[in-house]
């Protein structure tokens, strides 16, 4: 019998229990990135035809069709290859079907994928779909207690489902009434997926620390306590600290904090 729960130690000795996504919803996520894929390139290939048709003619007399047919077929080598690759690392290990199926693909230590190992997963599709219809990567999802397929153990990777928290509605925190009394709102902040990973344990201890305290210490005591954290965690997401004053600090401390709680706050 397949395990369902996964749990994972990460190097920072965090323990978290995942639940593995198993043939199901990974299929289901994979047909959509097909169907997707299938459209661009019918809109890709209508273009082509579009563009050379009007002089198709005399190209094909004069035997020149083939180069811009060989750019097309790159184009299209690169798109349906890249996509799962860039798409699954710069979007936190989840492609347009995982996001919409709930899954994701993470590393075994639980931290976010990286682009190595997400080449080497989505590399090794070639074999998975052997010899036909993925075959070999049906069967080991099937089998592998942790519904890996070869490209997830080759590259040490795992496609688990998104942790949802279920919220009660209940009364607004301090925190979060002074977030919204700023006018403060998650896509404000200019920080990409992979920019985020450079934040560890430590950090986001300190970084939570700060904002369970922020509402309840005084202006004075929290001035010097944003300097330091802005200068660690700032440098870290590629943010720049150059005039901004200590209301701009607080508030990218606080949007950051926001964006990272649903990853970092486990039911352990």
């Amino acid at each position: 019998m397949n395990q369902e729960q996964v749990n994972i130690k990460t190097p920072e000795f965090v323990s978290v229990q995942f639940k593995a996504a198993g043939l199901g919803s990974r299929s289901l996520a994979f047909m959509i990135d097909q169907l997707l894929l299938w459209v661009v390139n019918i809109v890709l290939a209508l273009f082509f035809f579009y563009v050379f048709l009007d002089w198709g003619a005399s190209l094909l007399l004069a035997n020149s069709i083939s180069w811009p047919l060989a750019i097309l077929v790159l184009v299209l080598f690169l798109i349906n290859s890249g996509y799962f690759i860039i798409y699954e690392y710069v979007s936190g290990g989840r492609t347009l079907g995982k996001k919409i199926i709930g899954i994701r693909v993470i590393q075994e230590n639980g931290h976010s994928i990286t682009l190595l190992s997400s080449f080497i997963r989505n590399f090794l599709r070639l074999v998975d779909q052997l010899p036909a219809a993925y075959f070999v990567g049906i069967v080991l999802i099937f089998l592998h207690s942790k519904h890996k397929r070869l490209g997830d153990i080759v590259g040490g990777t795992i496609v688990v489902h998104e942790r949802r928290t279920k919220r009660t509605k209940k009364k607004e925190s301090p925190l979060e009434k002074e977030i919204f009394q700023r006018g403060l709102r998650v896509e404000q902040l200019k920080v990409e997926p992979y920019q985020l990973e450079a934040i560890r344990e430590r950090e986001w201890e300190m970084l939570r620390t700060y904002a369970e305290r922020f509402t309840t210490v005084s202006v004075r005591q929290r001035d010097p306590l944003t300097k330091k954290l802005a200068d660690i965690i700032l440098p870290l997401v590629q943010l720049k600290e150059t005039n901004l004053s200590m209301t701009d600090k607080e508030n990218i401390l606080l949007l950051l904090y926001v964006s990272l709680q649903d990853d970092w706050d486990f039911d352990l």
